[in-house]
C-alpha cells in the first residue's frame, strides 16, 4: 500500500471479516498499531472473548462501548414513532444500528489521534456506505480504509483460509457460514441457500433461528401483551414502567416465543442489487402494530395518511444512512409533532406469529362512539351527507354532463 499509518482503529465485531482485518492491515501498511472498538447494541455473547481474541490477533487495545440504551432511545425509538419500514416490510435493525456504532468510533479515533478507520464492510452492501456517511458527518478529514474493496480476497471461503493460515481463531465454519447481523432488536441472515430466493428458511433447523422459534413450533395456548405509550414512545409494559433496553429485551422474549416476526425478504439495496434476508425482530414487530393501532386512535385523518408518506420517506434515508443529515432531522421533527397526543395502551394477542389487536385505549382518542354508532343517535344528522356528496361530486357530474353533450 502506498499510504503509510501509524494508528488505525478498526470497527471490530470479531467476526469474520474483522478478525482477518487485523493481521492484513499490520502485513499491509507495515505493522501499525491497531486499536479495536467494538459498539455493544445488544449482540449479547457474541463479545464474549472479545478482547482476547482482538490482541491475540494484532491489536494494542480494544474498546467495548455499552451503547444499548443510546441505539434505543435516539436511533430505534425516533425510528418507530415515524413508523418507517424500508419497502414496506424491514424493520431497518441493520441500518439504524450503524450510525451510533459509527459515531462512537469516530469519537475514539479522533481521541486516540488516529490517522485512518478502517472497516470490514464489503464493497457490494449497504453498510460501508453507512459506516462512512456518519464518519464523514463527526470525522470528515479522516482517512478510511475499506478492505473488502483493495484485497484479493474474494469469498467468505477464501476469508476463512485466510484466518487459518494465520492462525485466527473463528467460531463459524464453512457449513455454517450464514452471514448475521444481531443486536438487541433484531438478527438478520443471508447468504448460503437463503442466496436462491426458491429456497424456503429452514425454519425448523436447530441453530438457524436464534430470537425465537417458528410459528408452527409455537404454543397452542395465545400470549396476551399490552404496551403503554407516552408521546409515542412506549414506556410500560402490561402496566408497569419500564426502561427501554429491557422493554425491548423483553418483547424479545415474548415474541420469539410465540413465532412472531419472521421475515423473509427480497429487498433493494442502494448500491443497485436485490438481495434477499431473512430478518428476526420479535420485540420490534410487536412494538411496530402496536404503536400503529394506537396512532388510528389518536391521529386525524389527514395527518395519519401524510405521516405514512414521512415513513416511507425517513425510512429510506436510514436504510441509505444518511441519520445525520438535515432532512432526517426534519422529518423527526415533524414526526415528534405528530406523536404530541399518541398517548394511550394498546393489548395484543401473539399467536403462532400472528399478532392480533385485543383492544385499545387513550386520553386522546379522537374515535366517538355515539357517532360512529349504527343505533340511533341525536349528533349526526343523516341527511347533511346529501349536500356533501352533491358538492364532493360536482366535477365527476360535471365533466359526465359535458361529455354527454358532445357525443349527441
Amino acid at each position: 500500500m502506498e499510504k503509510k499509518y501509524k494508528k488505525i482503529v478498526l470497527a471490530y465485531s470479531g467476526g469474520l471479516d474483522t478478525s482477518i482485518i487485523i493481521p492484513w492491515l499490520k502485513e499491509n501498511y507495515d505493522n501499525p498499531e491497531i486499536i479495536a472498538v467494538s459498539g455493544d447494541v445488544g449482540q449479547g455473547t457474541e463479545l464474549d472473548g472479545l478482547q482476547e481474541k482482538a490482541i491475540k490477533t494484532g491489536a494494542s487495545k480494544l474498546y467495548i462501548e455499552d451503547l444499548k440504551k443510546d441505539f434505543i432511545d435516539n436511533y430505534v425509538f425516533p425510528t418507530l414513532k415515524a413508523g418507517a419500514k424500508y419497502e414496506g416490510d424491514y424493520l431497518l435493525g441493520t441500518a439504524f444500528a450503524r450510525p451510533v456504532i459509527a459515531k462512537r468510533i469516530a469519537e475514539i479515533a479522533k481521541k486516540e489521534k488516529a490517522d485512518a478507520i478502517c472497516h470490514g464492510c464489503t464493497g457490494k452492501g449497504n453498510d460501508q456506505v453507512r459506516f462512512e456517511l456518519t464518519i464523514k458527518a463527526f470525522a470528515p478529514e479522516m482517512d478510511i480504509i475499506a478492505p473488502w474493496r483493495i484485497w484479493d480476497i474474494k469469498s467468505r471461503d477464501e476469508e476463512i483460509d485466510y484466518a487459518e493460515a494465520h492462525n485466527v481463531p473463528l467460531k463459524i465454519s464453512r457449513e455454517t457460514n450464514y452471514s448475521k447481523d444481531k443486536n438487541i432488536w433484531h438478527l438478520s441472515h443471508e447468504g448460503l441457500d437463503l442466496e436462491n430466493p426458491e429456497n424456503e428458511p429452514m425454519y425448523k433447523k436447530e441453530g438457524f433461528l436464534e430470537m425465537g422459534v417458528c410459528p408452527e413450533l409455537a404454543p397452542d395456548k395465545p400470549c396476551y401483551v399490552e404496551i403503554g405509550f407516552e408521546k409515542g414512545i412506549p414506556v410500560k409494559l402490561n402496566g408497569q414502567k419500564i426502561d427501554s433496553v429491557k422493554l425491548v429485551t423483553e418483547l424479545n422474549k415474548l415474541g420469539g416465543e410465540n413465532g412472531i416476526g419472521l421475515s423473509d425478504i427480497v429487498e433493494n439495496r442502494l448500491v443497485g442489487m436485490k438481495s434477499r434476508g431473512v430478518y428476526e425482530t420479535p420485540g420490534g414487530t410487536i412494538l411496530y402494530r402496536a404503536h400503529e393501532v394506537l396512532e388510528t386512535l389518536c391521529l386525524d385523518r389527514d395527518t395519519q395518511h401524510y405521516k405514512r408518506l414521512i415513513a416511507e420517506q425517513f425510512a429510506e434515508l436510514v436504510y441509505f444512512g444518511k441519520w445525520f443529515t438535515p432532512l432526517r432531522e426534519a422529518l423527526s421533527a415533524f414526526v415528534d409533532k405528530t406523536q404530541e397526543k399518541v398517548t394511550g395502551s394498546v393489548k395484543l394477542k401473539l399467536y403462532k406469529g400472528n399478532i392480533i389487536n385485543a383492544g385499545v385505549k387513550s386520553p386522546y382518542s379522537l374515535y366517538d362512539e355515539e357517532i360512529a354508532t349504527f343505533n340511533e343517535d341525536e349528533v349526526y344528522n343523516q341527511k347533511d351527507s346529501e349536500g356533501f356528496i352533491n358538492l364532493f361530486g360536482l366535477p365527476i357530474k360535471v365533466k359526465a354532463l359535458k361529455e354527454n353533450k358532445k357525443t349527441k
